[in-house]
């Protein structure tokens, strides 16, 4: 079966998710610190399910179309550590960043939004070394 447009919407779907998390940690995040206070749990839950609609078809996009890929045979190296990389984010996403994130829809706290800004660090890199590599190899 021909391979071109997996590899196209796995790659679209990375350098998607790598625009989108640059975003979220140079812009985004910090701006959180700014929000009011005292409703901050309600500005949250609105963060979280706006963002959510928005992240959650590339992110399933990306890891449907790596399965995809590892079954159709793509097993260089190379490749398979985009794979680990993608591991690496979504264990990031959902061992330091949900939870962070679900603190903080109980209230405002500095140190939990600190945690927030500087693990999600975790996830900049490893989405930048993901679509710089997957570039490499695909284009």
């Amino acid at each position: 079966m021909p391979t071109d447009w997996i590899v196209a919407a796995h790659l679209f779907a990375t350098v998607a998710m790598t625009g989108i998390i640059w975003f979220v940690q140079v812009v985004h995040y910090p701006m959180l610190a700014r929000l009011p206070h005292e409703n901050f749990g309600e500005l949250e839950r609105e963060h979280c399910d706006r963002t959510g609609f928005v992240v959650a078809p590339p992110m399933l996009l990306e890891a449907f179309t790596l399965g995809w890929l590892i079954l159709e045979g793509f097993d260089s190296p190379l490749f398979l550590f985009t794979a680990a990389l993608l591991g690496v984010v979504w264990l990031s996403t959902f061992t330091l960043q949900v939870p962070a994130h679900r603190a903080l829809l109980q209230g405002w706290s500095e140190p939990v939004h600190r945690r927030l800004v500087l693990t999600n660090w975790i996830r900049t890199v490893a989405w930048t070394l993901r679509a710089g590599i997957l570039a490499g190899i695909f284009l």
